[in-house]
């Protein structure tokens, strides 16, 4: 596949599935509407004698509230993100800054994002590292360009050669230049504001200090359920944006390194580490799609994976399937009798092309 035909494909999909997302928050208000018209027939309407009839404005007021606690719940997240921007949301998933002069990983990590940004033209972001992580992961973080933040895991760089580590960054770099990190924090926001409504609905529905629920608990559980459609919902779409732009981030990675070993490699050496067992520290459902490979779980993980499969990412770059790597950095660590380790057979066969 022609890498530019790749990313006009991935931004295409992208607006679509943003649409799709504001489509998400009219439906979760009718559905609103419709769960509390049930619950307000199922506690007063159905029983009382006469035509049955909904208190003034009660729709109008059910759309008010959603809108409120949807957009005012993006508004408060994302406000939230806007003081120390890339940084604190790097520090709140454990991060700090690089440390070179006591690591030479971390002189050659800040080095690679040194020589990445001037291959990119992007002002250099802040490098910084998850030093209590062995996993291979990175994600970028900021609103902009002058907020902009790079992290990898600690075991980034232990286990992968400077090819590699290059373009991990250059992913990373890609999520920057095409605006992903600020569309990664709007969509924290968005999530975040939809989550409210099932956490309005989870406090109508708590018992009193007596242990009593009340008849406005019916009410609650009507909100929790519609709350919970719409917080699925919006995951899902997050996820699926998310998607789009890897696919967008790889083909970049591939266009500036001109290496598909780079990137690839990183993707392969992530197949043996999930093999072995290998998993990333956790993190929140709200930023899983900052990092470079998601560790979602649970039984709904695989529709909410915010990245597609390794596999599927590894057949892109390459053009067909492609082996796990051994864990080990071996453009760096030459055999025992001084000769490097054989090419792999990763240039062989038609991945992306950079025409």
């Amino acid at each position: 596949m022609l890498i530019f035909e790749s990313q006009r494909e991935a931004r295409s999909a992208t607006r679509k599935l943003l649409l799709a997302f504001a489509l998400t928050v009219l439906l979760l208000a009718l559905a609103i509407n419709a769960a509390l018209a049930l619950a307000w027939g199922l506690t007063w309407g159905f029983w009382t004698p006469g035509e049955m009839r909904f208190p003034r404005h009660f729709f109008a007021v059910n759309t008010g509230v959603v809108l409120l606690f949807v957009l005012g719940g993006w508004w408060v997240e994302t406000s939230r993100l806007a003081v120390g921007g890339g940084q604190r949301l790097a520090e709140h998933m454990g991060a700090r800054p690089v440390q070179p002069s006591a690591d030479f990983d971390e002189q050659r990590f800040r080095n690679v994002v040194e020589e990445m940004s001037v291959s990119s033209g992007l002002k250099r972001p802040q490098a910084m590292v998850l030093a209590r992580d062995g996993s291979i992961n990175a994600f970028a973080a900021g609103w902009d360009e002058d907020d902009a933040v790079v992290a990898v895991t600690r075991g980034a760089l232990d286990l992968l050669s400077r090819d590699e580590l290059q373009g991990l960054v250059a992913h990373e770099f890609s999520h920057i230049r095409e605006g992903d990190t600020r569309l990664n924090m709007r969509l924290i926001g968005m999530v975040f504001g939809l989550e409210m409504l099932y956490r309005m609905g989870q406090h109508l529905f708590e018992p009193d200090a007596r242990d009593r629920r009340m008849a406005v608990a019916l009410l609650g559980l009507a909100i929790m359920a519609a709350g919970w459609l719409g917080w699925v919902a919006g995951h899902a779409l997050q996820a699926a944006v998310s998607r789009q732009r890897e696919y967008l981030a790889d083909a970049r990675a591939v266009q500036w390194t001109r290496n598909r070993d780079g990137l690839g490699g990183v993707l392969r050496k992530i197949m043996s580490q999930q093999r072995a067992g290998v998993v990333s520290h956790r993190v929140g459902s709200l930023v899983q799609h900052l990092l470079l490979v998601s560790d979602e779980a649970g039984p709904v993980a695989d529709w909410l994976d915010s990245h597609p499969t390794l596999e599927q990412r590894v057949r892109r770059i390459y053009g067909r399937a492609m082996a796990p790597l051994p864990l080990t950095r071996g453009d760096e660590k030459p055999q025992a009798d001084g000769v490097p380790p054989p090419a792999t057979a990763a240039a062989e066969g038609p991945g992306w092309t950079l025409i």
